[in-house]
């Protein structure tokens, strides 16, 4: 093999190791998306899960939510990245880095975030973490703050059996 042959050997092995395909923005959540998202999910249960790029705890808690995301392909997971519009780059390394680009994943969309935070849930003032968990029958329970894995699984309990 000549110097050439090695080098475009070593070259495109490289290449396409480092190759990650380009990864959907997440959807833009503006008024009304909290309905849309219901809807879509009629009669299922699933996980909405309120995250932020600003918030450590919520940093914290990715590698639990991409283990329980790989461990409970029974249970739907949505993300909703709390953030300005205009954080969708760093929103999705994050994603990336913790394998939850596959799943459903939206991000605001619209610089009033308290209205949208009242559209989700006009009891919550925006601390985060923010869970809520669904039953088949839409009744929800919020939960703010870190959860440990216990938590999740008490939680997935209920919203399962129903």
């Amino acid at each position: 093999m000549t110097l050439k042959q090695i080098f475009l050997s070593v070259a495109f092995t490289f290449i396409t190791a480092f190759n990650i395909p380009a990864q959907a923005d997440p959807s833009a959540f503006t008024s009304g998306s909290y309905q849309q998202i219901l809807a879509a999910n009629a009669n299922q249960p699933f996980m909405l899960v309120v995250w932020s790029i600003n918030c450590p705890s919520c940093l914290k808690d990715m590698e639990l939510l991409s283990n329980i995301h790989k461990n409970r392909p029974d249970l739907k997971m949505i993300m909703l990245a709390a953030d300005e519009p205009g954080s969708t780059e760093q929103i999705q390394q994050i994603l990336a880095k913790n394998q939850l680009t596959d799943i459903e994943n939206w991000a605001y969309a619209d610089d009033h975030t308290q209205k949208l935070q009242y559209e989700i849930d006009p009891k919550w003032y925006g601390e985060l973490p923010r869970t809520y968990f669904f039953d088949k029958a839409h009744q929800r329970t919020g939960v703010s703050g870190v959860l440990s894995k216990e938590d999740y699984d008490a939680m997935f309990a209920k919203i399962l059996k129903f």
